[in-house]
C-alpha cells in the first residue's frame, strides 16, 4: 500500500459540496413565493388553481381578511374552498385611509374591477391566536387573493396593536428554478424592457420619468450608462462620470436622500437614485471589457463594454475600449490597505434601484456576463428595465431588514416628517426611517445651548417599540433584560440592557410598566423584538411580543424649561399623575386639547442629560401634537433638534449609541451601563448572568472618558496609543461648545484606565500623526444626574 508523507493526510471518501448558509429570499425552495402583509395594510397577489396558500400569524393576536376574486372582478370565496364568513369592514376602513403603500393595491382592485361595496371576507384568527399559527388553503381556481391585517388607531393601555402577518404561496406549477417572479410594477410603465444575460440594451427616457433596474433572480450585476439625449444631438458624447460624481457627491455611490445625483463630467446632472432596495453597488471599477477577460487566460470572453458598443453604434456613440458606469448590485469595496476587493453581490431576487432622469436621456443597461468569479453569484441570470412617467409620485427609500431572513421595508417618514420638514431639507436614513439631521437656521451648537438652556424639539419615532403581554410577561421581561423588572411598579420606567448568552449587549432600551402582566419596551433595534419572541418560544412561555413602532411615534422635548412646556399643554385623569408631578422614569397617560383631545403617553425620558419628557402617539394625530409643542414652546424660545445636535449633547452626558459605544462584542461593563447590571441584588436569572459575572470579576476593558488637546478632530474607531502599543479606541467623540474642548467616549484596557492617565490618539495610520489626551471622569457633563432629576 502506498504510505503518503506524515504531512500529508488521506482523506477518504469524494468530496464534499461548498454550501454556505444564506439568507431566506436566496433558499425558498422551486415554486414558493413570500410575502409580507404589514400590520394595517394589505396585498393582493395573483394565484392559480392548485396553489396553496398560507397564511402566518408572525406575531400573535392579529386578525386577518381574506377575499378572494376572479379575473374579472367578481369576489368568491369558493375559489380557496371557505365560505365567506365576516364583514371585509377592516380592509374596506384599511382603503378608505390615508396610510402609505395602500396606494398601488387601491390602483390594481381599480384595475380589476372589484367592488368592495358590501363584500364579506373569509375571517382568521384572532385576539388570542398565538406566534406562528398558520392557516393553509387550496385555490381550486384561477383569480386574485387579498389579504389584509386590519387595524386602526392603537389603544396606548389596551396594547391593541396591528401586527404583520406572512403569505406564503406554494405554486402547482412552478416557474422554472432560478427564474423569480418580477415584483409588481411600481406604477403603469412607460417601457417594459427585459436585458437578457450576457447582453446590453440601449433605450431612451424623457426628463422626468423614472427609470426601475431590476435585479430578477438575485446577485446578477448591471451596468448603467447614460448620457444628455440633447447634447448627443449635438455629436458632444459625454457619459456618466463617476468620478466626478463621486468628488462632488462626497460618497462612494450616490444613495437616496441628499447624496442622490450622478453626473457627466461637465457637472451636469443626469439621472438622481430615489430608492434603492440593495444599498450596496460599485462606484470604483470600470464595465467590464476584452482586455479583462483576456489578461485573465479568457481571450473572446463576452463582456459589459463590447456589448455597449454594440447597444450605442445606433445612437452615434463611439466604441471604447472600457466603459466607466454605475455597477449596480457590484459588490466591491476598499479595504484598509488600498486594495480593492469584489465578492458576490448582495442583491436579493426583485431588489431594484429606481433612478429619475434629470433631462433627456439615451441609456444602456447590461446583464453582466462574468462567470469567472463569483461577481454574479456563479449563476448568470437577466435584468429588467421598467421606466414609469414624470407624472407619477414615488418616496425616497432605502430598504430595511429587521433580520437578515425578513422581507424589506421602505425607508418612511414618521408621523411629524412634513412639520419638520417645513425647518429643513437635511434628513438622513435612520434605521428604516427619515429623521431630521440638522436645521439652517439652528444649528447643532444652537440646538445644543437651546436644550441646556432652554427648551427643544426632536423626533425619535425611529425608536422601536414591542408590547410585551400576557401571563408570563413579567417572566420574559425578566429572563431577557439585565435588570431586575420585578421591582418595577406601575407607572414606572427603568433603563436596561439586553445581552446574548456570553455577555455581549444585544440593545438598550426602556421598560414600560402598565399592568400586572403589561409592558412596554422601546429599544433601538428590531433585534430585541425578534430574540424575545425567540426567547419565549423556547421556554413555553404564555406571552406575547408585538410590534408597535408604527402605531406609535414619538417627540422627545428636552431641556429646563420642558416641564413647563409639556404640562401646559398636556390633560391627564385624577387617577393619572399630573406631568408637573411626573418623577424621573415614570409615565402617565393624558391628552393633548383637554379631556376630549387626541391620547398621548408621555414620560418623563430622554437621551440629553437634562430635564425631559417623551410624547408618545398614534402617527394620524402627529400633526395636533407637533403643533402644539410647537405654538406652546415659542414664547420659551423653542429650538429644532436633529440628530447631529443630538449627538452633542448625548456624548457629553456620556449616553451611549449602539454601533459607536456597544455591540454584540462588549457586555454593558465595557459600554459604561454597568449599573443595569445588579448582580448581587437582582435573585431571577438572566440571559447572559454567568458571562456576566465571570466578565465582572475579570475586566479586560474598560469605557471611560477622553480629554484632548488641542482642536484637531477625531472620531469613532481611532485607535487610542501609548507608545507603539494600541490600548484601547474611540467610540464617540465631539468638541464641546461648553468647554471648548475636544472631548471622547472610548474604551481603553484596563492597565490604563486610570483617571490622569496620558494616551494618544492615532490618526491617519495612527503613527503618522498622534494627538495627545488623557483619560478624563466619566461622564463629562452633570456626572450625578442632577439636572434630569431637577
Amino acid at each position: 500500500m502506498l504510505q503518503l508523507p506524515p504531512e500529508r493526510l488521506f482523506r477518504p471518501g469524494p468530496p464534499r459540496g461548498t454550501h454556505a448558509r444564506r439568507a431566506a429570499g436566496f433558499t425558498l425552495p422551486p415554486g414558493v413565493e413570500r410575502y409580507s402583509v404589514p400590520g394595517a395594510g394589505a396585498v393582493a397577489v395573483q394565484i392559480a388553481a392548485g396553489d396553496r396558500v398560507e397564511i402566518i400569524n408572525d406575531e400573535g393576536g392579529q386578525r386577518c381578511e381574506l377575499l378572494a376574486a376572479h379575473a374579472d372582478g367578481r369576489l368568491d370565496a369558493a375559489i380557496l374552498g371557505a365560505r365567506a364568513d365576516a364583514p371585509a369592514d377592516g380592509l374596506r376602513a384599511l382603503l378608505s385611509s390615508d396610510r402609505p403603500g395602500l396606494k398601488a393595491l387601491r390602483r390594481r382592485l381599480a384595475e380589476l374591477g372589484v367592488s368592495l361595496n358590501d363584500a364579506r371576507a373569509i375571517g382568521l384568527f384572532g385576539a388570542q391566536s398565538r406566534p406562528g399559527e398558520t392557516v393553509a388553503l387550496t385555490a381550486a381556481a384561477p383569480g386574485w387573493l387579498i389579504a389584509a391585517a386590519p387595524g386602526g388607531v392603537m389603544d396606548f393601555e389596551a396594547q391593541d396593536t396591528s401586527t404583520p402577518l406572512t403569505l406564503r404561496i406554494t405554486r402547482a406549477n412552478p416557474r422554472r428554478q432560478g427564474h423569480f417572479a418580477l415584483p409588481t410594477p411600481l406604477a403603469d410603465p412607460v417601457l417594459d424592457l427585459r436585458v437578457k444575460s450576457a447582453t446590453a440594451q440601449a433605450y431612451t427616457v424623457k426628463a422626468g420619468d423614472f427609470i426601475q433596474i431590476i435585479d430578477v433572480d438575485g446577485r446578477q450585476c448591471t451596468d448603467f450608462q447614460c448620457f444628455d439625449a440633447r447634447k448627443l444631438d449635438r455629436g458632444i458624447v459625454h457619459p456618466l462620470d463617476v468620478t466626478t460624481t463621486r468628488t462632488f457627491q462626497g460618497h462612494a455611490y450616490p444613495m437616496p436622500g441628499l447624496h442622490a445625483k450622478y453626473f457627466d463630467h461637465d457637472l451636469t446632472p443626469l439621472v438622481e437614485v430615489v430608492q434603492d432596495t440593495c444599498g450596496r453597488h460599485d462606484a470604483f471599477a470600470l464595465a467590464c471589457s476584452a482586455k479583462y477577460y483576456d489578461d485573465i487566460g479568457y481571450p473572446g470572453h463576452a463582456n459589459c463594454t463590447d456589448n455597449f458598443n454594440a447597444a450605442l453604434a445606433p445612437y452615434g456613440v463611439e466604441a471604447r475600449a472600457g466603459w466607466m458606469a454605475a455597477n449596480f448590485f457590484f459588490n466591491t469595496g476598499i479595504d484598509a490597505h488600498g486594495v480593492m476587493y469584489a465578492d458576490e453581490p448582495w442583491s436579493r431576487p426583485g431588489d431594484y434601484v429606481l433612478l429619475r432622469a434629470l433631462t433627456d436621456l439615451v441609456c444602456v443597461s447590461s446583464a453582466c456576463p462574468d462567470d469567472t468569479t463569483a461577481a454574479n453569484g456563479w449563476h448568470l441570470t437577466d435584468i429588467h428595465i421598467r421606466s414609469y412617467g414624470a407624472r407619477e409620485s414615488f418616496s425616497r427609500a432605502t430598504a430595511w431588514r429587521a433580520t437578515p431572513d425578513a422581507e424589506p421595508i421602505m425607508t418612511r417618514e414618521t408621523a411629524f416628517h412634513q412639520n419638520f420638514a417645513v425647518l429643513t431639507r437635511d434628513f438622513v436614513e435612520y434605521r428604516g426611517f427619515w429623521l431630521p439631521n440638522s436645521f439652517p437656521e439652528c444649528d447643532p451648537v444652537e440646538s445644543y445651548w437651546a436644550c441646556r438652556e432652554g427648551v427643544v424639539v426632536m423626533d425619535l419615532s425611529a425608536l422601536r417599540k414591542f408590547e410585551v403581554t400576557g401571563p408570563d410577561a413579567e417572566a420574559l421581561m425578566n429572563w431577557v433584560l439585565t435588570r431586575d423588572v420585578a421591582k418595577l411598579g406601575h407607572g414606572q420606567v427603568v433603563y436596561s440592557a439586553m445581552c446574548h448568552p456570553h455577555g455581549g449587549m444585544i440593545d438598550d432600551g426602556t421598560l414600560f410598566r402598565l399592568g400586572e402582566q403589561n409592558f412596554r419596551w422601546i429599544g433601538g433595534s428590531d433585534e430585541g423584538g425578534v430574540w424575545m419572541r425567540e426567547q419565549a418560544e423556547k421556554l413555553g412561555l404564555n406571552v406575547m411580543i408585538r410590534s408597535s413602532t408604527d402605531q406609535m411615534h414619538n417627540l422627545a422635548v428636552q431641556g429646563p424649561k420642558s416641564r413647563e412646556l409639556v404640562a401646559g399643554i398636556v390633560w391627564t385623569p385624577p387617577h393619572q399623575p399630573a406631568v408637573a408631578d411626573l418623577g424621573w422614569f415614570r409615565f402617565t397617560v393624558g391628552r393633548i386639547g383637554g379631556e376630549r383631545g387626541v391620547p398621548v403617553v408621555v414620560s418623563r425620558t430622554g437621551y440629553t442629560g437634562e430635564l425631559g419628557y417623551e410624547i408618545f402617539c398614534h402617527p394620524r394625530h402627529g400633526d395636533v401634537v407637533f403643533e402644539a409643542v410647537w405654538n406652546a414652546g415659542q414664547p420659551l424660545g423653542i429650538k429644532p433638534m436633529g440628530l447631529a445636535g443630538l449627538d452633542l449633547v448625548r456624548i457629553e452626558a456620556g449616553l451611549v449609541f449602539a454601533g459607536y459605544d456597544f455591540s454584540d462584542q462588549t457586555d454593558p461593563f465595557e459600554a459604561g451601563v454597568g449599573f443595569t447590571v445588579p448582580l448581587k441584588s437582582k435573585s431571577a436569572d438572566f440571559v447572559g448572568r454567568e458571562a456576566l459575572v465571570r466578565r465582572k470579576d475579570h475586566p479586560s476593558r474598560k469605557f471611560v472618558g477622553l480629554e484632548i488637546d488641542g482642536q484637531d478632530p477625531v472620531g469613532h474607531g481611532d485607535c487610542i496609543r501609548i507608545g507603539r502599543a494600541q490600548v484601547g479606541e474611540v467610540c464617540s467623540a465631539m468638541r464641546s461648545p461648553r468647554t471648548g474642548q475636544m472631548i471622547a467616549l472610548a474604551r481603553l484596557d484596563i492597565a490604563h484606565a486610570e483617571p490622569g492617565t496620558a494616551v494618544e490618539v492615532g490618526r491617519l495610520d495612527g503613527h503618522i500623526k498622534r494627538i495627545a489626551a488623557k483619560v478624563a471622569a466619566f461622564p463629562h457633563y452633570d456626572p450625578k444626574k442632577e439636572r434630569p432629576r431637577a
